[in-house]
């Protein structure tokens, strides 16, 4: 497999950890919504923090929604993920470019914006999904998903996210990793960890060295530490379809409807999270039309 996550556990059971090449599943985000290099960075990050946080909370037919929202020039974020990896996303404003920071690392805290709030949703398959919500802790994405983590769900946490953009705007690499501490980890684990992190080169340095998953958990915890559980494919997948649009569309007024077939003489919807185009004739607005007169008969 390309893109992968490995889901392990750490220091005697103490740790949960989570690590993900997602490179290619942001080298398609990135095409699909010719992103500019801030703008990639950023919405990358988000779709590589989603797929972790839904890889240690979804399961069955379970779906989580993050939406990313500061007062940067790109604007919202959103990334929709599911239980199996899969992964969907976009980003509002997706033509952002903004100069590097002093350190030599793409500003996505300053395309963000460190004003804000970042919401989880969860559809757990009750009557109600269930949202938390939390300021943006400096947009910078893998601090704010730790900061959710602490604040809404009390989870201590540590989240490390990276895209590596190359001069011509392409996608060199994409990945990171989620700690989780469980009940009962002592001190000593904790203190261990957090001075291990601080010593973790860049992320995307690691993965353009050619460092698996496996082996950044090697690197955070050491060799032989780390019990590999799972490791499960991630792909960027978009579910709409024509029929899905069809379905929208019979939601707008006759009014609307009748503008269209007679005005615009068809339709063209895209979809914002995969850019995928639907064009409906005259002859197909007019089913709609009809189809709705008939329920509504």
């Amino acid at each position: 497999m390309s893109d992968y996550l490995v889901r392990a556990m750490a220091d005697n059971d103490q740790l949960r950890a989570f690590a993900i090449d997602a490179t290619d599943v942001v080298r398609e985000a990135q095409k699909r919504h010719d992103t500019f290099p801030t703008a990639s960075a950023a919405l990358g990050r988000t779709l590589v923090a989603t797929l972790l946080l839904s890889a240690a909370e979804m399961k069955g037919d379970e779906k989580m929604t993050v939406r990313v929202l500061g007062d940067g020039p790109v604007g919202g974020i959103v990334a929709d993920a599911d239980a199996h990896g899969h992964v969907k996303g976009y980003i509002q404003v997706p033509h952002v470019d903004l100069p590097l920071k002093e350190n030599g690392h793409i500003d996505v805290g300053g395309a963000v914006g460190k004003n804000g709030t970042l919401t989880v949703t969860k559809d757990l398959g009750l009557k109600e999904p269930y949202s938390g919500t939390v300021e943006l802790a400096s947009g910078e994405i893998g601090d704010d998903f730790t900061y959710y983590l602490a604040s809404s769900e009390q989870i201590p946490s540590a989240v490390g996210v990276s895209v590596y953009v190359n001069a011509d705007g392409s996608i060199g690499v994409a990945g990171g990793f989620m700690i989780q501490v469980m009940p009962g980890a002592d001190d000593a684990t904790i203190s261990r960890l957090e001075a291990n992190l601080k010593k973790l080169p860049q992320v995307s340095d690691l993965l353009r060295d050619g460092t698996t998953p496996e082996q950044l958990l090697d690197r955070i915890f050491g060799a032989g530490e780390v019990k590999v559980i799972a490791k499960e494919p991630v792909s960027f997948q978009c579910d709409c379809s024509k029929d899905r649009f069809a379905k929208g569309l019979a939601t707008l007024s006759d009014k609307e409807l009748h503008s269209m077939i007679d005005e615009d003489h068809g339709a063209e919807t895209v979809c914002k999270f995969c850019g995928n185009k639907y064009e409906f004739t005259e002859a197909e607005l007019k089913d709609i039309l009809s189809s709705k007169d008939t329920q509504q008969d």
